[in-house]
């Protein structure tokens, strides 16, 4: 059904950017966002995960540099029947953790140096384990695809400033289109990404418990988390609070709760859910059993 929501979300995002593009210049205006849509989804295909990881100054580690953390990835994907992923490291004293990449042959996963210092081997497990199932479900995609098609429709907002909605014969809605491609475009794209991103948050919890078959690993992990994020400061992310929904707590100090324009929901909601997972069976993804992890 998530699955359902999200593609539908999607769809409309899409729909208004065609639809932004047909106010401002008629038939020709929508070609030419097709057109735009287009090119910015193939771009952000193949080179999302490198931009991302390079605007945290994130550095790849490996067996040797970083053996607790590879291990545990290493495990953690063998359970889960996927590819290993790249592993990287993040600079930055505050705890959290995001996951890149266009497919699970292609994916990385970043946590940072304050997320290593912060958590046990079974919290930074269940971390890794939601990191990992955002990989398996391809939501790093799904969000890379709504975030650039939100921009694009600030981009066209830009256009109907300048350009005041093309010829007279292409204006559909004259200055009024323009006007409502200007403000409320943007408004309502920003609100279906942010719709997206919450909907996968709760999915990849719940995935991440089943691959580490320890949903409270998770909920202890959170709790700490969350408290971290409030404390401390990541400087990257605030420059950039258009990646903020990458990451497995928001890292921004001006977010709210769990609301209509919160990019994550709630905290105390997730570890509420975990809880009551943990209550009832949990279904174990199926395979190594942790034969080489420190739980074994």
């Amino acid at each position: 059904m998530n699955a359902v929501r999200t593609g539908l979300l999607l769809a409309a995002l899409t729909g208004l950017f065609l639809g932004a593009g047909w106010l401002i210049g008629g038939g020709t205006g929508m070609v030419i966002a097709f057109a735009m849509a287009v090119a910015m989804n193939v771009f952000a295909y193949w080179n999302a995960d490198r931009m991302v990881l390079a605007m945290y100054r994130a550095h790849p580690v490996d067996r040797a540099s970083a053996p607790r953390l590879y291990a545990i990835v290493e495990e953690l994907a063998e359970r889960a029947a996927m590819p290993m992923p790249r592993v990287y490291v993040i600079d930055s004293a505050q705890p959290n953790a995001f996951a890149t990449g266009r497919n699970p042959q292609n994916a990385a996963i970043a946590a940072t140096t304050g997320l290593l210092g912060m958590l046990t081997e079974e919290e930074l497990a269940g971390v890794l384990a939601h990191e990992l199932a955002h990989v398996k479900n391809r939501d790093t995609l799904t969000m890379t695809v709504a975030a650039t098609l939100a921009g694009a429709i600030g981009m066209l907002a830009n256009f109907a400033y300048f350009f005041g909605g093309g010829s007279s014969r292409e204006q559909h809605m004259g200055p009024l289109g323009v006007l409502m491609v200007a403000i409320l475009a943007p408004i309502t794209a920003l609100l279906v990404q942010l719709a997206v991103s919450r909907t996968r948050e709760y999915d990849a919890d719940r995935a991440g418990a089943e691959i580490c078959g320890r949903p409270l690993w998770l909920a202890s992990a959170l709790a700490k988390i969350e408290r971290g994020a409030r404390a401390i400061d990541n400087p990257r992310a605030e420059a950039n609070p258009a990646t903020a929904h990458l990451f497995i707590v928001n890292p921004l100090h001006a977010h709210g709760v769990d609301s209509l324009f919160a990019t994550h929901p709630s905290t105390a909601n997730r570890i509420r859910r975990l809880q009551e997972m943990a209550q009832g069976p949990v279904t174990a993804v199926p395979a190594g059993a942790y034969r080489r992890g420190p739980w074994g």
